[in-house]
Protein backbone atom coordinates (compact mmCIF):
# COMPACT_ATOMS: atom_id res chain seq x y z
CA UNK A 1 0.00 0.00 0.00
CA UNK A 2 1.64 3.20 -1.18
CA UNK A 3 0.95 6.63 0.31
CA UNK A 4 0.46 9.93 -1.48
CA UNK A 5 0.17 13.21 0.42
CA UNK A 6 -1.31 16.05 -1.59
CA UNK A 7 -1.68 19.84 -1.47
CA UNK A 8 1.70 21.13 -0.28
CA UNK A 9 2.37 24.85 0.05
CA UNK A 10 5.24 25.03 2.56
CA UNK A 11 8.83 23.79 2.53
CA UNK A 12 8.78 22.47 6.09
CA UNK A 13 5.73 20.34 5.29
CA UNK A 14 7.46 18.85 2.24
CA UNK A 15 10.51 17.96 4.31
CA UNK A 16 8.38 16.40 7.04
CA UNK A 17 6.36 14.34 4.55
CA UNK A 18 9.57 12.95 3.08
CA UNK A 19 10.93 12.24 6.56
CA UNK A 20 7.89 10.19 7.66
CA UNK A 21 7.96 8.07 4.50
CA UNK A 22 5.42 9.33 1.96
CA UNK A 23 5.86 7.63 -1.42
CA UNK A 24 4.50 10.55 -3.47
CA UNK A 25 3.84 14.25 -2.95
CA UNK A 26 1.18 16.12 -4.87
CA UNK A 27 1.03 19.80 -5.82
CA UNK A 28 -2.19 21.54 -6.85
CA UNK A 29 -2.10 23.75 -9.95
CA UNK A 30 -5.72 24.85 -9.85
CA UNK A 31 -6.08 28.50 -8.75
CA UNK A 32 -9.54 28.18 -7.10
CA UNK A 33 -8.15 25.62 -4.65
CA UNK A 34 -7.02 26.86 -1.21
CA UNK A 35 -4.01 24.57 -1.67
CA UNK A 36 -3.00 25.95 -5.07
CA UNK A 37 0.59 26.90 -5.84
CA UNK A 38 2.16 28.57 -8.85
CA UNK A 39 4.72 26.83 -11.02
CA UNK A 40 7.49 28.92 -9.48
CA UNK A 41 6.34 28.19 -5.92
CA UNK A 42 6.19 24.49 -6.71
CA UNK A 43 9.63 24.59 -8.28
CA UNK A 44 11.08 25.81 -4.99
CA UNK A 45 9.15 23.24 -2.96
CA UNK A 46 10.17 20.39 -5.25
CA UNK A 47 13.86 21.11 -4.68
CA UNK A 48 13.43 19.49 -1.26
CA UNK A 49 12.13 16.16 -2.59
CA UNK A 50 14.78 13.45 -3.01
CA UNK A 51 15.03 10.87 -5.75
CA UNK A 52 12.62 7.93 -5.52
CA UNK A 53 9.84 10.05 -4.01
CA UNK A 54 7.39 10.72 -6.84
CA UNK A 55 6.23 14.26 -7.61
CA UNK A 56 2.65 14.60 -8.85
CA UNK A 57 1.17 17.65 -10.60
CA UNK A 58 -2.59 17.93 -10.05
CA UNK A 59 -4.30 19.88 -12.83
CA UNK A 60 -7.93 20.63 -13.57
CA UNK A 61 -9.01 21.20 -17.19
CA UNK A 62 -5.63 22.76 -17.99
CA UNK A 63 -4.96 23.52 -21.66
CA UNK A 64 -1.95 22.29 -23.59
CA UNK A 65 0.01 25.54 -23.61
CA UNK A 66 -0.38 25.97 -19.85
CA UNK A 67 0.69 22.39 -19.20
CA UNK A 68 3.78 22.77 -21.37
CA UNK A 69 4.68 25.98 -19.54
CA UNK A 70 4.19 24.22 -16.20
CA UNK A 71 6.41 21.31 -17.24
CA UNK A 72 9.10 23.71 -18.41
CA UNK A 73 9.11 25.44 -15.02
CA UNK A 74 8.53 22.71 -12.42
CA UNK A 75 10.01 19.21 -12.52
CA UNK A 76 7.36 16.58 -11.84
CA UNK A 77 7.00 12.87 -12.59
CA UNK A 78 3.28 12.23 -13.01
CA UNK A 79 0.27 14.29 -14.07
CA UNK A 80 -2.96 13.86 -12.10
CA UNK A 81 -5.88 14.96 -14.27
CA UNK A 82 -8.58 15.94 -11.79
CA UNK A 83 -11.13 17.73 -13.96
CA UNK A 84 -13.49 16.79 -16.77
CA UNK A 85 -10.77 15.59 -19.14
CA UNK A 86 -11.70 12.79 -21.55
CA UNK A 87 -9.40 9.82 -22.11
CA UNK A 88 -8.36 11.29 -25.45
CA UNK A 89 -7.59 14.69 -23.92
CA UNK A 90 -5.52 13.12 -21.14
CA UNK A 91 -3.55 11.09 -23.64
CA UNK A 92 -2.86 14.10 -25.87
CA UNK A 93 -1.94 16.42 -23.02
CA UNK A 94 0.38 13.89 -21.37
CA UNK A 95 2.12 13.18 -24.67
CA UNK A 96 2.73 16.91 -25.18
CA UNK A 97 5.00 16.92 -22.11
CA UNK A 98 6.07 13.25 -22.24
CA UNK A 99 4.76 12.36 -18.76
CA UNK A 100 3.01 9.40 -17.20
CA UNK A 101 -0.47 10.21 -15.93
CA UNK A 102 -3.35 9.20 -13.72
CA UNK A 103 -7.01 10.24 -13.89
CA UNK A 104 -9.25 11.08 -10.96
CA UNK A 105 -12.86 9.92 -11.12
CA UNK A 106 -15.34 11.59 -8.79
CA UNK A 107 -17.71 8.89 -7.58
CA UNK A 108 -21.39 9.84 -7.35
CA UNK A 109 -23.45 7.30 -5.42
CA UNK A 110 -26.60 8.51 -7.19
CA UNK A 111 -25.23 7.66 -10.64
CA UNK A 112 -22.22 5.36 -10.42
CA UNK A 113 -22.13 1.58 -10.09
CA UNK A 114 -19.18 -0.82 -10.03
CA UNK A 115 -19.89 -1.60 -13.68
CA UNK A 116 -20.04 2.05 -14.78
CA UNK A 117 -16.84 2.83 -12.87
CA UNK A 118 -15.13 -0.21 -14.41
CA UNK A 119 -16.13 0.98 -17.89
CA UNK A 120 -14.66 4.43 -17.25
CA UNK A 121 -11.44 2.89 -15.95
CA UNK A 122 -11.20 0.72 -19.07
CA UNK A 123 -11.45 3.80 -21.30
CA UNK A 124 -8.63 5.59 -19.48
CA UNK A 125 -6.55 2.41 -19.44
CA UNK A 126 -6.83 2.15 -23.23
CA UNK A 127 -5.69 5.80 -23.49
CA UNK A 128 -2.53 5.03 -21.51
CA UNK A 129 -3.24 5.93 -17.88
CA UNK A 130 -0.87 4.46 -15.30
CA UNK A 131 -3.47 4.34 -12.50
CA UNK A 132 -6.94 5.63 -11.65
CA UNK A 133 -7.81 7.68 -8.57
CA UNK A 134 -11.27 7.40 -7.02
CA UNK A 135 -12.50 10.42 -5.06
CA UNK A 136 -15.85 11.60 -3.71
CA UNK A 137 -18.10 13.62 -5.98
CA UNK A 138 -18.99 17.17 -4.98
CA UNK A 139 -20.97 19.41 -7.30
CA UNK A 140 -18.97 22.51 -6.34
CA UNK A 141 -15.44 21.14 -6.07
CA UNK A 142 -13.00 18.95 -7.98
CA UNK A 143 -11.59 17.30 -4.87
CA UNK A 144 -10.05 18.05 -1.50
CA UNK A 145 -13.48 18.14 0.13
CA UNK A 146 -12.70 15.68 2.90
CA UNK A 147 -15.78 13.67 1.96
CA UNK A 148 -15.83 9.91 1.60
CA UNK A 149 -17.73 7.89 -1.00
CA UNK A 150 -19.26 4.43 -0.74
CA UNK A 151 -16.30 2.07 -0.96
CA UNK A 152 -18.58 -0.81 -1.96
CA UNK A 153 -18.70 0.82 -5.42
CA UNK A 154 -14.99 0.11 -6.02
CA UNK A 155 -14.77 -2.51 -8.78
CA UNK A 156 -12.82 -5.59 -7.77
CA UNK A 157 -11.38 -6.38 -11.20
CA UNK A 158 -10.38 -2.98 -12.56
CA UNK A 159 -8.00 -2.77 -15.52
CA UNK A 160 -5.81 -0.19 -13.74
CA UNK A 161 -4.31 0.03 -10.24
CA UNK A 162 -6.66 2.05 -8.01
CA UNK A 163 -5.68 4.93 -5.75
CA UNK A 164 -8.25 5.70 -3.04
CA UNK A 165 -8.93 9.29 -1.97
CA UNK A 166 -11.70 11.13 -0.20
CA UNK A 167 -12.10 11.66 3.53
CA UNK A 168 -9.15 9.54 4.66
CA UNK A 169 -7.58 10.28 8.06
CA UNK A 170 -5.03 8.62 10.36
CA UNK A 171 -8.01 7.29 12.32
CA UNK A 172 -9.91 5.61 9.47
CA UNK A 173 -7.26 4.60 6.93
CA UNK A 174 -6.79 1.24 8.65
CA UNK A 175 -10.31 0.37 7.46
CA UNK A 176 -8.95 0.37 3.91
CA UNK A 177 -6.58 -2.47 4.74
CA UNK A 178 -8.94 -4.28 7.09
CA UNK A 179 -11.61 -4.44 4.39
CA UNK A 180 -9.09 -5.76 1.85
CA UNK A 181 -10.20 -3.20 -0.71
CA UNK A 182 -8.74 -3.72 -4.22
CA UNK A 183 -6.49 -0.67 -4.18
CA UNK A 184 -2.78 0.02 -4.67
CA UNK A 185 -2.42 3.35 -2.86
CA UNK A 186 -4.12 5.88 -0.60
CA UNK A 187 -4.18 9.64 -1.18
CA UNK A 188 -4.82 12.19 1.57
CA UNK A 189 -4.87 15.97 1.82
CA UNK A 190 -7.26 17.44 4.38
CA UNK A 191 -6.92 14.50 6.75
CA UNK A 192 -3.30 15.42 7.53
CA UNK A 193 -3.78 19.18 7.90
CA UNK A 194 -4.16 21.72 10.68
CA UNK A 195 -5.58 24.19 8.10
CA UNK A 196 -6.07 24.04 4.33
CA UNK A 197 -2.64 23.83 2.74
CA UNK A 198 -0.90 23.59 6.13
CA UNK A 199 0.15 20.05 7.01
CA UNK A 200 0.29 18.68 10.54
CA UNK A 201 3.52 16.77 11.25
CA UNK A 202 1.87 14.54 13.85
CA UNK A 203 -1.02 13.62 11.56
CA UNK A 204 1.32 12.84 8.67
CA UNK A 205 3.38 10.52 10.86
CA UNK A 206 0.26 8.90 12.32
CA UNK A 207 -1.17 8.29 8.85
CA UNK A 208 1.99 6.53 7.67
CA UNK A 209 2.14 4.46 10.87
CA UNK A 210 -1.48 3.39 10.47
CA UNK A 211 -0.93 2.22 6.89
CA UNK A 212 2.38 0.47 7.53
CA UNK A 213 1.40 -1.27 10.75
CA UNK A 214 -1.74 -2.67 9.15
CA UNK A 215 0.14 -3.56 5.98
CA UNK A 216 2.55 -5.74 7.94
CA UNK A 217 -0.27 -7.36 9.90
CA UNK A 218 -2.06 -8.27 6.68
CA UNK A 219 1.06 -9.18 4.73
Amino acid sequence: MQIKFCGFTQIQDVKQAVAVGADALGFVFYPPSPRAVTAMQARELMQHIPAFVSVVALVVNMNKDALIELANTATFDVIQFHGDETPEQCQSLAQSVNKRWIKALRINKEQDTPDSIRAQIDAFAQAGASSILLDAYHKQAYGGTGERFDWSLIPKDASLPIILAGGLTPENVSEVINQSLPIQAVDVSGGIESAKGIKDAGKMAAFVRAVKSNRWQHG
